[in-house]
């Protein structure tokens, strides 16, 4: 299934093309019919083909993709489009996590403080060798995950926690790919600006200090892709 979302993803397959028939996806990679008709339907649920009954699977147009799903937004990465993509994550971000972090200036708890704090810690720690160190990279990732995931729950407000989960799982599958030296120095200030603004309880100036970090965010993209 992950192979043929990537065909679809990156424009192998386009839109208003027809999938191979099940029978033919089951003898071509060598499966089961049954197995066939899960990928299929997989790939139904993702929004990648319109299956009709008699007519078979049509690929469809990226507008109807599911975006944040793990697997499309992994395969979507591997595309021409990937600044483009991680641009809309970017806004898409931007959208929900600078009102989280006004919120999670206001009603952080102590615990909460410590939470993000440890995953700034960590992405400091993991900063100096993630340019050269696949390992350290993964690890400076999974830091910056928890730190936005942290301002989320910070926030109080369940729902918005749970708006923000599909964008954090699409993140997660990301492979690491670190910026400079010089880019995580710049990341580093730009959260460590974020969290004072927490630890003060200043909500105008957590959201401000999330805002110029996502901009910085999608400059730093366009200008390595």
């Amino acid at each position: 299934m992950r192979e043929l979302i990537e065909q679809i993803v990156v424009g192998e397959l386009s839109p208003g093309e027809m999938l191979p028939r099940e029978v033919d996806l089951a003898e071509s990679y060598g499966i089961s019919r049954g197995v066939a008709r899960e990928t299929i339907r997989g790939l139904e649920e993702r929004g990648l083909i319109s299956v009709k009954h008699g007519r078979g699977a049509t690929v469809t147009e990226p507008s109807h993709w599911d975006v944040l799903d793990p697997d499309v937004f992994a395969a979507s990465l591997a595309g021409p489009r990937r600044a483009d993509v991680l641009a809309d994550q970017l806004e898409v971000q931007r959208l929900l996590e600078v009102e989280a972090a006004g919120l999670a200036a206001r009603r952080r708890r102590d615990d909460d403080l410590a939470e993000v704090t440890g995953a700034l810690d960590a992405m400091a720690t993991a900063a100096p060798k993630a340019p050269d160190s696949p390992s350290a990279a993964s690890r400076y990732d999974d830091a910056h995950l928890a730190f936005h995931q942290g301002i989320a729950r910070a926030s109080g407000n369940g729902a918005l926690a749970r708006l923000t989960a599909p964008l954090y799982r699409a993140m997660a599958s990301a492979p690491s790919r670190p910026g400079t030296a010089a880019d995580l120095r710049a990341e580093l200030r730009e959260h460590r600006r974020i969290l004072a603004a927490l630890d003060a309880g200043d909500g105008e100036a957590a959201s401000g200090a999330m805002a110029a970090h996502l901009r910085a965010e999608v400059r730093r993209l366009r200008r390595r892709d």
